[in-house]
């Protein structure tokens, strides 16, 4: 019966049908390829660097770029490894986006819970008040932040920066925005049970929250791991440095060291790519909050 059907169509209805399913299949692969080409050129970058990385400095501006290294040259990661003392290095910088991280998502998720959640006088005006913060440029700042902390007797310390970037206006706005789409009758339904506002924030908010902590924790800590400037800033003692000050030593005022800058960022790199990975269920996936609509 379908043959039939199909033989019986007119002939120009099926010419039109056939055009138009060869057009989109033409739309579809071009959109494709224009994908593949733009990928590519963005990830160009990195795929330099990390065959940089095993060249010697002689080779690493040849061009024509060969991205295939004619005499692989491993001796700059061990000699970055070595010479930079790159597992100190780590170290430091990892209890840093780590410390940082925690603190960011407790004090962002809180105020954006307080903010969203439990009404208050002047909450409006409060809210535009911290969130107006982030217009402003942190070379503003850095000078009467450095003299606070000098004070303080801070500097060369750690606590200096896990003071400074333990509250983040961009982590309570993301936060505040996204627990405003959450029912508010998931929360008076738990103050009528006789919850509290911190167990409704940990046992109602937070575990439908998980995608919005996850994105904010990918931006925290990618954040931190790259920071050059705040740990230039208050950090003196070599053997408090993080990753970025010591790919820094490596450039003289006459010379660089270019495969073992190279060699460090790919090093560098890695923990970030791990943690994306570890969290991009949580990155890209959304709430259906229509869903919890009764």
């Amino acid at each position: 019966m379908y043959g039939e059907e199909d033989g019986g169509m007119d002939p120009v209805k099926k010419h039109l049908l056939l055009g138009r399913a060869a057009s989109q299949a033409l739309v579809s692969g071009l959109s494709y390829a224009f994908l593949v080409v733009l990928s590519l050129l963005m990830i160009s970058p990195f795929l330099w660097m990390l065959s940089a990385s095993f060249k010697p400095d002689a080779e690493i501006f040849d061009f024509p770029v060969n991205w295939i290294p004619l005499h692989p040259f491993p001796e700059n990661y061990s000699r970055v490894w070595t010479n930079l003392h790159y597992a100190r290095l780590l170290s430091n910088t990892l209890f840093l986006t780590v410390t940082v991280t925690i603190l960011q998502l407790a004090t962002s998720s809180l105020a954006g819970y307080a903010f969203a959640k439990i009404p208050f006088r002047g909450a409006n005006t409060l809210f535009l008040a911290y969130i107006a913060t982030l217009m402003v440029p942190f070379q503003v700042v850095m000078i009467p932040q450095f003299t606070i902390v000098r004070i303080l007797g801070l500097t060369n310390n750690y606590s200096s920066m896990i003071l400074i970037l333990a509250a983040s206006p961009f982590g309570v706005f993301m936060m505040r925005q996204f627990f405003k789409g959450i029912p508010l009758e998931l929360s008076d339904a738990a103050r009528i049970d006789g919850l509290s506002e911190f167990g409704i924030y940990r046992q109602i908010i937070v575990p439908l929250s998980k995608a919005a902590l996850a994105s904010l924790a990918i931006f925290t800590s990618v954040t931190v791991w790259n920071d050059f400037l705040t740990p230039l800033i208050y950090i003196n003692s070599s053997a408090q440095w993080t990753i970025q000050l010591g790919l820094r030593s490596l450039f003289a005022e006459f010379s660089a060291d270019y495969g073992g800058v190279m060699a460090g960022a790919v090093m560098a790199v890695v923990p970030v790519v791990l943690v994306f990975l570890a969290l991009q269920r949580y990155f890209i996936q959304g709430i259906a909050m229509n869903g919890l609509k009764g």
